[in-house]
This record gives C-alpha cells, sequence and structure tokens, in this order.
C-alpha cells in the first residue's frame, strides 16, 4: 500500500488521502484537495482512480468530489445518511452506500468500515492496513464537533465507545480530517474524549 497525503484549501485545509494499490488503482478518502492536485499524483504513479470513499459528507470533504467522479467515473461510496444534497452536506446519488462493519476490496487492499454517527449521521471511520482515517470523528487528543444540526452528541459518545473497543494495535496511525495525525495508543492513552469517565458519562 502507498498512502499519499495532501490538503485542501483554507481555511479549513481538510486533510485529503491517496490510497494505491500494488496494481496501480487508487481510492481517494475524503476529496477535499483540488482535483489537479489529485489527478498530479495519478498521473506521477501512473495510478487509474476507481473509488472516492467519504468519512463523512460535510462540504468542506468533498470539493473535487464532482470533478473526480466525472474525469474517472469512480464509484463513491459513504452512508446514506450524508448523501443530503444541501449547502453543509452536498454529496447526492452515491453508488455504494456503506453499511456498518463492512469490508471493501481493492485489490490487495482491503476498507473495513465503523460507522461512527455523532459529527454527522453519516460519519464512519476507516481501517486500511495501519492506517485508520478517522475524518471528524476522531482527531489527535480531539473530537469532532456536535453542535451541527447533522450532529448527535449522545450518538457521538457512543461511536466513541465503539472505536476504544476496538481491537486495533496501539501503533496503527489515526488519520483525522484536520490537523495533525496520531496513534490508536496515543489516543487511547491521552484523549479526554476516550477516558473511561468520559465514555461512562461522567
Amino acid at each position: 500500500m502507498q498512502l499519499v497525503h495532501l490538503t485542501g484549501a483554507p481555511p479549513y485545509y481538510t486533510n485529503c488521502f491517496l490510497v494505491l494499490s500494488a496494481a496501480g488503482h487508487a481510492a481517494v478518502i475524503d476529496p477535499a484537495a483540488p482535483a489537479a492536485a489529485i489527478e498530479a499524483v495519478l498521473a506521477e504513479q501512473g495510478a487509474a482512480l476507481t473509488h472516492i470513499l467519504l468519512t463523512h459528507g460535510h462540504f468542506d470533504h468533498v470539493p473535487s468530489l464532482e470533478a473526480l467522479r466525472k474525469a474517472h467515473g469512480a464509484t463513491l461510496c459513504m452512508f446514506a445518511q450524508d448523501a443530503q444534497g444541501t449547502q453543509m452536506l452536498p454529496p447526492t446519488a452515491p453508488d455504494h452506500c456503506f453499511a456498518d462493519g463492512e469490508t471493501l476490496a481493492l485489490d490487495e487492499l482491503t476498507f473495513q468500515i465503523t460507522h461512527t454517527p455523532g459529527h454527522t449521521l453519516g460519519s464512519c471511520c476507516i481501517l486500511c492496513g495501519d492506517a485508520f482515517f478517522t475524518g471528524d470523528t476522531l482527531f489527535a487528543q480531539d473530537i469532532g464537533r456536535t453542535d451541527f444540526a447533522e450532529s448527535d452528541p449522545a450518538a457521538m459518545r457512543r461511536s466513541l465507545q465503539k472505536l476504544a473497543a476496538l481491537p486495533l494495535p496501539d501503533g496503527v496511525q489515526v488519520l483525522p480530517g484536520h490537523e495533525e495525525f496520531s496513534t490508536f495508543g496515543c489516543e487511547k492513552a491521552h484523549n479526554p474524549y476516550l477516558s473511561k469517565a468520559f465514555l461512562a458519562g461522567r
């Protein structure tokens, strides 16, 4: 697996990731970077974009979505709850709607989907090898906002309980939708929202 990190435009600087298989196929996770930057990586690597995977549907995570779909015919995969076609959640008509716990295959790569509503109702985290793409659910020592109309604070707590219970090695990389990267072990040890007290509602 080859992983390429790009960022979206200010003020959000949303993280965008290209995951490339050994056979030269690629999936983009949260196409926030300019389409030209994503196309440049694909051309440099001689890779064909086949999938677009969304951790959620917020506008700052999808600026290049439609351009990439049109150019490559890539399969858009996301949870149906975020395909609303609104200003905050612009995606529509996904080609594949995620199911909690499902696994998608791309050549030798597998993407395991964990539904984590809270920031949005269709938020999810995606595990591929030792890379855990957490969108705006889990940040480095923080979590995503839950004060939007499409958010649910109680659901976020349940989602964090689910994440804390995952049998992931401490060295798994946590690759969030914004700002710095971390590891699963570091977040379990230092993220206040993964503490036993918070998860228990105290």
